[in-house]
């Protein structure tokens, strides 16, 4: 059994977490609390192996958690559900150890993925005493940034996500005027590279995006990308 916190402020979001987590099968809900100092507390005296952690609270902020969480070196994973949408946090939920990241408001069929996508990491590793490659690839590519490899989408072909392709999308956009690399996209966007690469080439395909190859004297030749709509 996965148990999980919610850290939540607003008692009606928090009911309806804790309603969409009873509804799937291998979660127990350790706790919901409304305040980080509830949360610490709990933590320090019971097991949590997910934390389900919103970013604004009052006086407080959920990021600063998570850092606080990773500084204590707690054994427990952190999916983001917040209605912060902005790049600079959504790259720092990730780059302290967030699995996924939920934006407000959501369905339940995101939210089961998401915890679905968790339980299949979670069991999968933990069963293994050492893993190959191309296994542990199957869970770090399925819970990276919303499951691209999930065809929710009829519109999209097999290995392209619509919650990653509208992220990525989004930044593409404004390249009107100029030409930007995957690795550029990426930091914008909060997306890893390789991703933001396959979608970038995929939305060549459809004639959205203008390629160019830029060769230098050293390194490898720089693929740059411009929106064409």
């Amino acid at each position: 059994m996965i148990h999980v916190m919610i850290l939540e402020d607003d008692p009606m979001v928090r009911e309806i977490n804790s309603r969409f987590l009873g509804k799937l099968s291998d979660f127990k809900l350790a706790k919901a609390v409304p305040s980080i100092k509830e949360a610490q507390e709990f933590l320090f005296k019971s097991r949590v192996d997910l934390i389900l952690l919103d970013i604004y609270l009052p006086k407080e902020n959920g990021i600063d958690f998570l850092k606080w969480l990773r500084k204590e070196e707690f054994e427990t994973d952190v999916i983001l559900i917040t209605a912060d949408k902005t790049s600079n946090m959504i790259q720092e939920a990730f780059r302290y150890g967030a699995v996924d990241y939920l934006i407000k408001p959501f369905t339940f069929n995101r939210f089961k993925e998401a915890l679905d996508n968790y339980k299949e990491r979670y069991y999968g590793i933990k069963k293994l005493d050492t893993i190959e490659q191309n296994e542990l690839d199957k869970y770090i590519i399925k819970n990276t940034l919303n499951n691209e490899y999930d065809n929710s989408d009829n519109d999209l072909e097999k290995g392209i996500n619509k919650y990653t392709y509208k992220i990525i999308w989004k930044e593409v956009e404004k390249l009107v005027d100029e030409y930007k690399t995957a690795e550029e996209i990426s930091e914008k966007s909060g997306v890893a590279r390789v991703t933001v690469r396959k979608y970038l080439e995929f939305m060549l395909k459809e004639g959205k995006v203008d390629k160019i190859i830029e060769y230098g004297k050293v390194g490898r030749p720089q693929h740059k990308y411009k929106n064409l709509t």
